[in-house]
């Protein structure tokens, strides 16, 4: 593997499938009970800029699970607060720690103390992509369908970082992508055009039911992320049509999974009756990001690093 995981691209086809398949062997032993400290004396940076739920506990949670030890930081707890720049950051980190997550605005961010560090780098979100949760959802997929490979998956709403990491995954996977927004809200075009070449499925469309049709898995996330509430009510008028409500869940395959990556804001983009469904994979989704970072870490600070 690479010395960082800062996108889906990273991963080779074989890379994707051998974490996926590491990260159900974790779920399975932690299940059972049995000791996997394959992480034992190694120490993971935390950088968190914005506020978290999943990744900040699955991460900590996964490190002790490995034997090791998660340091938290927020931007105000280190010096990056007060202007030290990002490279010298990443050097002095790189003495410390064995690898570091973060959870940042700009991707940029990510990309440049990679840059500068010499331990493994994980993105945990940026503005561009959330490659992290994408695992999850994988394994989350492949547990209810066996294998991943001509699922057709339907994205509806905000053309955001987990919608990019999304399309992106189709070139490893062999899933088919599907995307429902609104005009003027499309995901980003470099992810669209490095899917379609290299062997991606993607179609974008600006209806709703269009992109659901047939499809295996339903997936949708807020509407408003942070840092735009300012344009909230803009979002929800221009959103009117989108939610995933029954109705539109209908419209997909019989069996349709559904996919939310939290946290929600119910009655907007998911309604209650959906999201509490007997086809709500969303809890599975959410916990699946504990075993699939797990491999992540393994792979990428594990033996030989």
């Amino acid at each position: 593997m690479k010395k960082d995981f800062i996108s889906i691209t990273d991963l080779s086809a074989e890379e994707y499938e051998d974490i996926l398949t590491l990260a159900a062997r974790l779920k399975r032993q932690r299940y059972a009970g049995v000791p996997h400290p394959l992480l034992a004396g190694k120490t993971l940076a935390m950088l968190f800029e914005k506020a978290s739920t999943r990744t900040r506990m699955s991460f900590d949670v996964g490190m002790y699970d490995l034997g090791g030890y998660a340091l938290y930081l927020n931007a105000r707890d280190t010096q990056l607060g007060r202007g030290e720049t990002v490279a010298d950051t990443a050097r002095v980190m790189s003495r410390y720690v064995h690898g570091a997550i973060m959870r940042t605005y700009r991707h940029e961010t990510i990309t440049e103390f990679a840059k500068y560090a010499s331990i493994p780098v994980i993105n945990a979100l940026s503005d561009k992509e959330h490659p992290c949760q994408i695992m999850a959802d994988s394994l989350t997929l492949k547990e209810k369908f066996g294998e991943l490979d001509g699922l057709k998956i339907a994205w509806i709403g905000d053309g955001n970082n987990v919608c990019n990491s999304l399309i992106m995954s189709s070139v490893q996977t062999g899933m088919e992508i599907a995307v429902g927004t609104p005009k003027g809200y499309e995901p980003d075009p470099d992810a669209v055009r490095f899917a379609k070449e290299n062997g991606g499925k993607v179609t974008i469309y600006d209806d709703p039911v269009k992109a659901v049709t047939d499809a295996h898995a339903i997936y949708t996330d807020t509407w408003i992320s942070m840092g735009e509430e300012d344009i909230k009510e803009t979002k929800l008028k221009d959103f009117v049509g989108y939610q995933l409500d029954t109705a539109l869940l209908n419209k997909a395959a019989s069996d349709a999974l559904v996919l939310h990556c939290l946290p929600a804001h119910r009655g907007e983009e998911i309604t209650d009756e959906v999201i509490d469904s007997m086809q709500s994979g969303v809890w599975d989704q959410a916990e699946n990001r504990l075993h699939a970072q797990k491999a992540i870490l393994v792979r990428l600070m594990g033996q030989g690093h």
